[in-house]
């Protein structure tokens, strides 16, 4: 039965996230909340490893996260909910749409996604600086996570400094000071 619902949780996941991997997040948060697989905690190290990994993030959370919720079979079955409504769609429309693209009315729908898409990824962002600068549960000047706003900071002024370095060294950086600093 968890599979069924596992599928069925990422399938509404698929079909109604617009903006990429990151627009999935207030669903997992949803889904989280409501399933109780993984907790908000999970959720930030599904978006470190999905980040760290190969392939779309959305696609390796689902994965992640059905693999907390259903082990191997639980991963497999998240993924496939998670990209059925993309396939679906795709298909159905991707005739349709070539023949009616200059159509007001499918422009200014298409318009009218991104400033939703923007407020989900916005959220999203909202949720993981919550969860990795500030410790919500304390009171006062406690409140924010010293370390972790050095790293930000360092991090953020070195990627401003050689912001031609691949993506892949301040991954690495990140993973190495969490290691370091046991985050």
């Amino acid at each position: 039965m968890i599979y069924l619902r596992l599928f069925w949780e990422f399938f509404k996941t698929g079909l109604f996230s617009f903006g990429g991997g990151m627009a999935t997040l207030p669903f997992l948060y949803d889904i989280s909340a409501r399933t109780g697989w993984f907790s908000s905690a999970d959720i930030a190290d599904f978006i470190a490893v999905s980040e760290s990994t190969p392939g779309p993030i959305g696609v390796n959370m689902a994965t992640y996260g059905g693999y907390l919720a259903g082990g191997i079979p639980g991963g497999i079955i998240a993924t496939l909910g998670l990209v059925t409504p993309s396939i679906i769609v795709i298909c159905l429309i991707s005739r349709m749409l070539s023949k009616f693209h200059e159509n007001p009315l499918v422009k200014n729908s298409f318009y009218g996604l991104k400033p939703i898409t923007l407020a989900l990824i916005a959220y999203a962002a909202w949720q993981i600086i919550s969860i990795t600068l500030f410790d919500l549960t304390a009171s006062g000047w406690a409140i924010f996570i010293p370390k972790a706003w050095i790293l930000f900071a360092v991090i953020f002024v070195l990627q401003y400094v050689f912001s031609k370095a691949h993506p892949l060294w301040w991954i690495a950086l990140g993973a190495a000071a969490g290691i370091i600093f046991k985050f």
